[in-house]
């Protein structure tokens, strides 16, 4: 590397505070999003993959003049259309490109690790202003690329002062997944629910005639690693929204718990409503989660818009069959709530790459945003919505229907996630909600409460001592 005290100093902030990644969200996001999924980077195999690339990113710029591209990938959901993406941008320029695919829940870690080698990523992101904190000494200004011109809005980019750290590539929307062919057949329909007490009037009447109907309300809310970042940052993100309304800011040096209750009140519906015992939620997983939904076991099941192609493939559900409903806490007028709308996905390029990389890099990610192939495959592919000129519309259900509850006139839910401290506070809760799944007492849900509050002024401070 360039600067061999910048990376020692980089690697003991993120040990002390890793960035916020998920996951799937899923990832990520992941968002997570911080998908249950695997991708090439996966485990073991993981290691080699990355070192491999490293390889491969080596041996292309000897062979290619233009340089070479390397992405480590954040989101395993899309790992296989990033994969032919890749294949056919080399077959048409020339160029080569390898990418590779953390595996779910380990993106800052295996970043990490590629950072420090030879042949290092040229293009990879973080998730927002706690994660740049980090990069930021290796993040190239965008600010005059042929990529941020294309961007949709100023608001799509992540800045260091006046530099343009990063640009967001995807918008993504997570909410209840609904099963509406199940919904119906229990009585319901979608529009019968606009608040945290219809969610629980329907859902608890599902579950208590389950064994009649044949199903119940919830697919299993996993704690397992592939699955927990859905309770532990996406749900979370609910009661730090509507505190940082209520403050006018992000929060980013303390939370209040203001509204934890309707955190506890909606967790407590879906655990003891649904395919599995709440004491069995520490070994269940994302794919658990995602089978259930998917074999008609539970009418509900919390996600992201990335889970569309996972539940509409290989004879899986219609457009029909599906919908997607806000995450309804008991806050405010539900009735106007939209569904939680954002993104954690900010492309960076390593401004320590050599020249002809970062070159190599910026026409490879234009080329995504603006060409045909790159564009249908982000849109349609991997049903993103991406915030560039040349974007074409998705056939996502879910994007679509966010789309549609916005020009309705109802408020999306912003991804306030991004501010969380560490990923120390988010297993802190993630542990916390687990046991209190186990042991549903008031004693054990003031251990969340610590975790959530005191563990967020905790890791807070560890983040920005000094």
């Amino acid at each position: 590397m360039k600067n061999k005290k910048r990376w020692l100093a980089l690697g003991m902030a993120v040990m002390m505070a890793a960035a916020a990644f998920m996951t799937g969200c899923g990832g990520n996001g992941g968002s997570s999003s911080d998908s249950g999924s695997t991708g090439s980077a996966a485990g073991d195999a993981g290691s080699s993959a990355a070192e491999s690339a490293g390889e491969a990113s080596d041996s292309g710029k000897a062979d290619a003049s233009g340089g070479s591209v390397y992405y480590l990938n954040f989101k395993p959901e899309q790992d296989p259309q990033w994969q032919d993406l890749a294949k056919a941008y080399t077959e048409e320029t020339g160029v080569p490109v390898t990418v590779v695919t953390a595996a779910s829940g380990e993106y800052e870690t295996t970043l990490m690790s590629e950072m420090g080698k030879s042949g290092a990523p040229t293009l990879f992101q973080v998730n927002g202003p706690v994660g740049l904190a980090n990069w930021k000494d290796y993040c190239y200004d965008l600010s005059g690329s042929d990529v941020y011109k294309e961007l949709t809005s100023e608001g799509h980019a992540l800045k260091d002062g006046d530099a343009v750290a990063g640009i967001a590539y995807v918008v993504e929307s997570y909410g209840i997944i609904t099963n509406v062919t199940l919904l119906e057949q229990a009585g319901y329909k979608v529009e019968d629910i606009q608040s945290f007490e219809d969610l629980k009037k329907v859902a608890e009447d599902i579950s208590g005639r389950s064994g009649e109907l044949g199903f119940t309300a919830f697919t299993s809310a996993g704690m397992d690693g592939s699955s927990d970042w859905r309770y532990k940052t996406h749900l979370a993100n609910l009661p730090i929204y509507f505190e940082a309304q209520d403050a006018g800011s992000a929060l980013p040096e303390s939370v209040q718990g203001t509204y934890l209750d309707n955190y506890r009140q909606i967790w407590n519906l879906y655990i003891n409503n649904s395919t599995c015992d709440p004491s069995e939620l520490a070994a269940k997983t994302g794919d658990d989660s995602r089978n259930e939904f998917l074999n008609k076991e539970a009418v509900f099941f919390q996600n992201g818009s990335w889970e569309y192609g996972n539940l509409t493939g290989d004879g899986g559900f219609t457009d029909d069959d599906l919908a997607m409903i806000p995450i309804y806490v008991g806050i405010g007028d539900e009735a106007s709530q939209g569904l939680c709308t954002g993104t954690e996905n900010f492309w960076c390029v390593n401004k320590e790459a050599d020249e002809a990389d970062i070159q190599a890099t910026l026409d490879f990610m234009y080329w995504c945003v603006t060409s045909e192939a790159g564009t249908t495959s982000m849109g349609q592919d991997m049903g993103f919505v991406i915030p560039f000129k040349s974007a074409i519309e998705t056939s996502n259900l879910f994007v679509k229907q966010d789309a549609e509850m916005t020009a309705a006139g109802k408020t999306p839910i912003a991804w306030f996630f991004s501010m969380i401290p560490s990923e120390e506070w988010k297993n802190g809760v993630g542990s916390a909600l687990t046991a209190y799944a186990a042991d549903q007492t008031d004693d054990n849900w003031e251990a969340v409460k610590s975790a959530f509050v005191d563990g967020w002024t905790t890791e807070y401070e560890l983040a920005h001592q000094g």
